[in-house]
């Protein structure tokens, strides 16, 4: 078999499970969430893969980006998109914040980093203002300190509001989930047997 690592901006499975494996053990559940993604959906492997496992799983996705970052095409996929991230933050219950790959600026994708910080970047004051208590924030890494995440909301949340920021719990569940993935495809036959 083949495992798929990240295929250019078509799949990166793997990470997908790592997201809704980050996901289940905080909220307990995928099914009936809200789950949004920001960030440069098109040029996004990440992104991909994650609408298509919590689309399975019953989640409502809702993807949310600059326009010439995210194209009309993903409502085929049947998730609703918002340019408004302050729409979008009112009314999901987590939320994955994709890297911003400086190299679009150069292809006339983004105007510049200061104005996509202004409408997409997630910081205290726009979660104090419009997100929803308890939310949960994910980011694939590399993070961009003070583009996609403030420095401050990367490093502890916002803990008055309960919002949580869950990278370092994705890298600790990436390395589980894709060791089980090497575990089952190495010929385990689907047997994974509860130590306890």
């Amino acid at each position: 078999g083949v495992i798929n690592a990240g295929d250019g901006i078509h799949e990166h499975p793997t990470q997908a499970l790592l997201d809704m494996f980050t996901i289940l053990e905080n909220k307990g559940r995928i099914e009936g969430l809200k789950v949004g993604i920001v960030g440069d959906i098109t040029h996004s492997r990440v992104a991909r893969s994650n609408i298509y496992g919590l689309k399975k799983l019953g989640a409502e996705v809702i993807l949310c980006g600059p326009s010439t970052m995210l194209l009309p095409e993903f409502q085929n996929l049947g998730v609703k998109i918002c340019y408004d991230l302050k729409e979008v933050l009112a009314e999901v219950d987590v939320l994955n914040v994709l890297r911003i790959q400086r190299e679009r600026i150069n292809e006339n994708l983004l105007p510049s980093i200061a104005e996509y910080r202004e409408f997409f970047g997630i910081d205290r004051k726009k979660l104090l203002k419009y997100a929803r208590p308890g939310l949960l924030i994910l980011h694939p890494g590399p993070v961009n300190r003070g583009i996609e995440l403030s420095t401050d909301v990367l490093d502890s949340g916002l803990e008055e509001k309960g919002i949580c920021t869950l990278v370092l719990s994705q890298v600790t569940n990436g390395l589980a989930v894709r060791m089980a993935v090497l575990y089952l495809i190495a010929g385990a036959g689907g047997k994974i047997e509860d130590s306890n």
